[in-house]
């Protein structure tokens, strides 16, 4: 697959959830990569350092131009640990976990991420705004309780299948609660 391509691909499957949801600063993009699937093979069996390359070069353009936080998923080999920069821990108090994805423990997509941000932190759990699914990797663990599905304009990067969700805040109340007020 041209490396080009995935990378336009990518784009545009963020460009599809921006137009969803605008996701700003404040808010934490989960990202399941296999780049396995994307090359057309089985989940886990033949991971891509370039086709990771493609896909963290897009996600950070979307990142440079929305402002958004990135959580790269590691595979379960690492109990889909997440890998993210420290000052995201920070700024939502995840505690730090001891551990460096490679790619046959973490996944080629985690283990390029862990190698090309700032000050890469691994945590064992998020609470994310959205999440991108590159390959049905199962994201949806670290999403926040009501998660609400997005259909991308780009349903395939690569060969892999492509789910999106944002989240929003749980409706409580009964017959007389009110969701939004009227101006």
């Amino acid at each position: 697959m041209m490396a080009e391509a995935i990378y336009e691909q990518t784009k545009q499957v963020v460009q599809s959830l921006m137009k969803a949801s605008r996701l700003q600063e404040k808010h934490l993009l989960v990202i399941g990569v296999s780049t396995s699937e994307v090359i057309g093979k089985q989940i886990g069996t033949g991971g891509s350092d370039q086709v990771a390359a493609e896909i963290f070069s897009a996600l950070r353009e979307g990142q440079g131009e929305h402002g958004f936080q990135l959580a790269f998923q590691c595979c379960e080999h690492l109990n889909r640990a997440l890998v993210i920069e420290r000052s995201t821990q920070e700024r939502y108090h995840y505690p730090e976990v001891s551990v460096i994805p490679v790619p046959h423990a973490g996944g080629a997509m985690a283990s390029y991420a862990f190698h090309h941000l700032q000050d890469p932190v691994l945590v064992e759990a998020v609470q994310a705004d959205a999440a991108i699914d590159i390959g049905d990797t199962l994201i949806g663990m670290h999403l926040k309780p009501v998660a609400v599905p997005v259909r991308p304009v780009q349903s395939h990067i690569g060969e892999a299948h492509v789910t999106m969700a944002i989240t929003r805040p749980k409706l409580i109340g009964g017959a007389r609660a009110v969701y939004v007020l009227e101006k």
